[in-house]
């Protein structure tokens, strides 16, 4: 093990210790299962002092992404249960149970469009990745970030989690995923360059290209900020019906006689 890493590993633990505070569930218990595809971005609003780094580099509430992957590992290891594979600070790429972010705020970001063989290819980049190692370089630039903030302008902020060490074996949350999409030429966030050329009458046109951003340079804010994902709660998708809520009297909100 080399200096960087065992320094890496030892931030590592520090930086993902949960802190205190208050938990919002955004949906009740059993919903986030019964609402979620594979295919699904999982975003999630993290606890620790790693999570924190993160919602203020990106000036985001999501720190942590998960790729869903339904029973899709049965085939490898026999457990049908429906799981994320995500890239995790101290475990690395690994899959985890959905209950893992159930209590937690959460938000479901949907691809739309893809065919069967599409989702399948998708959930099968991560699952071979299942195993690699979490970038430790990015740990170490994050805690630099934590004690002493660099002199950058908000708005460029979100490139300091692209300062890993660029080694395709290794990888954060958002990095997997983005890389995932890319495998199959679904855009996240892409480069857009717009080219302008002539049509048969001479008439003027613009045309759409758009070019696969390197997968370092994603965060997890951006799967909530593309427009070519569907956001979907799972209070809603339940048939949520505000006639059937119950409020509490004002007197029992006040303690009032």
């Amino acid at each position: 093990m080399t200096p960087l890493q065992w320094i890496g590993r030892r931030l590592a633990h520090y930086l993902s210790e949960p802190r205190d505070g208050v938990h919002v569930s955004t949906s009740r218990p059993g919903q986030l299962a019964r609402t979620l595809r594979k295919g699904d971005v999982l975003l999630v609003e993290g606890t620790s002092r790693f999570a924190a780094a993160i919602r203020t580099i990106t000036q985001s509430n999501w720190s942590h992404s998960a790729l869903y992957v339904g029973d899709a590992l049965a085939a490898v290891t026999g457990d049908a249960t429906p799981q994320f594979v995500e890239a995790d600070i101290n475990a690395g790429v690994r899959a985890v149970p959905v209950e893992t972010y159930a209590h937690l705020h959460t938000r479901i970001c949907r691809p739309v469009g893809l065919d069967a063989a599409e989702v399948d290819a998708l959930v099968g980049y991560a699952i071979a990745r299942i195993g690699d190692q979490y970038d430790l370089r990015n740990v170490v630039d994050l805690a630099r970030y934590l004690l002493r903030p660099p002199p950058v302008p908000t708005r460029l902020r979100r490139r300091l989690l692209a300062l890993g060490s660029g080694d395709p074996t290794r990888a954060i949350c958002s990095s997997l995923i983005a890389a995932a999409f890319a495998s199959i030429r679904y855009p996240v966030l892409p480069d857009i360059e717009v080219v302008r050329t002539r049509g048969e009458a001479g008439e003027e046109q613009a045309r759409e290209i758009l070019h696969i951003r390197d997968s370092s340079l994603y965060a997890p804010r951006d799967f909530d900020m593309s427009p070519y994902f569907h956001i979907v709660k799972p209070t809603i998708e339940h048939g949520f019906d505000r006639s059937m809520l119950v409020w509490a009297l004002r007197s029992q909100e006040t303690g009032a006689p």
